[in-house]
Order: C-alpha cells, then sequence, then structure tokens
C-alpha cells in the first residue's frame, strides 16, 4: 500500500476517533455531572481524544503533513485527558496523600514541551513567522497548567476541592481542544481566530466553574461515582 494512502487512512480513523472524543465530551457537559451518563461519556471522550492525537502524532511528521505545531498540539491534549482524569484519584474518599511518579511525569513532560513551544514562539515572533503566535499561546498555557500541577503535588490536601478544580480545568481544556479541532480540520475556518477562540470561552468557563467550586456552590448529586 502506497504511503500516502496509509495517511489518508490515518487521518480518516483520526478524525473518526475526534467526531468521538467531540460527540461524549459534549455530552458529558450536559448532563448531571457524577451521574452514570456522564461518567460513561467522559470515558469515551478520553478515550477518543487520546487516540485521535496519538494517531496525529506520526502523521504530522509524514511527508506532505510536516506539522510541528500540530503534533505539539497533540501531546498538549494528550496531557489535558490524563491530568484530567490523574485528578479523580486525589479526591478525598481514595484518601491519596502524595502524588504517584506518573502524575508527575505526566506534568513535567507538559512542563518541558511547553517550554519548547514558548521557545518556538519568541524566536518565530522575532523571524515573523506566522504562526509563531500560536505556538506562544498554547505554550503559555500549557507552562500555567503544568506548573499548577507540580504545585498542587507539593501539598494536594491542601484544600478539599483542588481535585476538582484541576479535573475540571484540564477536561475543559481538553474538550476545548476537540472543538477546535472540529472548527480548523472539518470546518476549515484555519486562522488564528478559530485557534484562539475557543480557549479564551473555554477559560472563562474554566474560572466560573473553578469559582463555583471554591465557592461550595458545586453540588455534585449523593453516591456519585466519578470516573
Amino acid at each position: 500500500m502506497e504511503v500516502e494512502k496509509i495517511i489518508t487512512i490515518a487521518i480518516y480513523v483520526h478524525a473518526f476517533f475526534g467526531g468521538i472524543g467531540l460527540i461524549a465530551g459534549t455530552v458529558s457537559f450536559l448532563v448531571k455531572k457524577g451521574s452514570k451518563t456522564h461518567i460513561l461519556a467522559g470515558k469515551w471522550f478520553s478515550v477518543g481524544m487520546i487516540m485521535s492525537s496519538l494517531i496525529s502524532i506520526p502523521v504530522a511528521w509524514m511527508p506532505g503533513h510536516k506539522n510541528m505545531f500540530l503534533s505539539l498540539i497533540a501531546l498538549f491534549t494528550i496531557y489535558l485527558v490524563l491530568a484530567g482524569n490523574r485528578a479523580l484519584t486525589f479526591k478525598p474518599v481514595f484518601k491519596k496523600t502524595a502524588p504517584a511518579l506518573i502524575d508527575k511525569l505526566i506534568s513535567g513532560t507538559m512542563l518541558f514541551f511547553s517550554i519548547i513551544m514558548i521557545g518556538i514562539g519568541v524566536i518565530g515572533l522575532v523571524q515573523g513567522a506566522q504562526n509563531a503566535i500560536l505556538f506562544l499561546f498554547f505554550g503559555l498555557f500549557g507552562l500555567v497548567f503544568s506548573i499548577k500541577d507540580l504545585r498542587f503535588y507539593n501539598n494536594p490536601n491542601k484544600h478539599r476541592s483542588d481535585w476538582l478544580v484541576n479535573h475540571l480545568g484540564r477536561i475543559v481544556g481538553a474538550y476545548i481542544a476537540s472543538i477546535t479541532a472540529f472548527m480548523v480540520a472539518g470546518l476549515h475556518f484555519d486562522n488564528l481566530v478559530a485557534w484562539m477562540l475557543p480557549s479564551f470561552i473555554g477559560t472563562g468557563a474554566i474560572i466560573y466553574w473553578t469559582r463555583r467550586v471554591t465557592d461550595g456552590k458545586f453540588v455534585r448529586p449523593k453516591k456519585a461515582k466519578l470516573q
């Protein structure tokens, strides 16, 4: 089979899993938090986003499809999903008093790639590269998230709601990534607005939910089982 055919198949599979992630993520956000539907949709969202991102990484390095930015965004998305799900292991009921090695590896790896993205963005701005601002924009987001993770690991039991704040922030971020991918790849809105607008709106949502959680206004159903 020709390389281009393999790449085409990979792109379709990538889009298929991305679609699963987008649909499942939408269901997860619309239904009651902590419900069985929310948990199941969250699992499908995680599988869809991780599989779609994993497939896109080698494709982004194939001849005729090379795109370092997309491969780094895929890594960023994987980080968001993994970190968002790992945050659930710090739920008080599990009595987890210290982060596992995998927690630090996930966040430390994102910190490393965020610095690379910021560096590429700064160099690109100096050289007048077209997508330099995107490297800088998402690199800064990754840097903030990963540093917050590492600070949280120093004292995970400082506030009882911190685990939920981390879960919401990372998963909402991953959902934003699915919407952005749909706008750019599906609707072909490949411009700065399409890349950055969902993140601005999503950031507002993260701030809103974080305030609700920290103010004690976020009420979960009784006997809720989080994914």
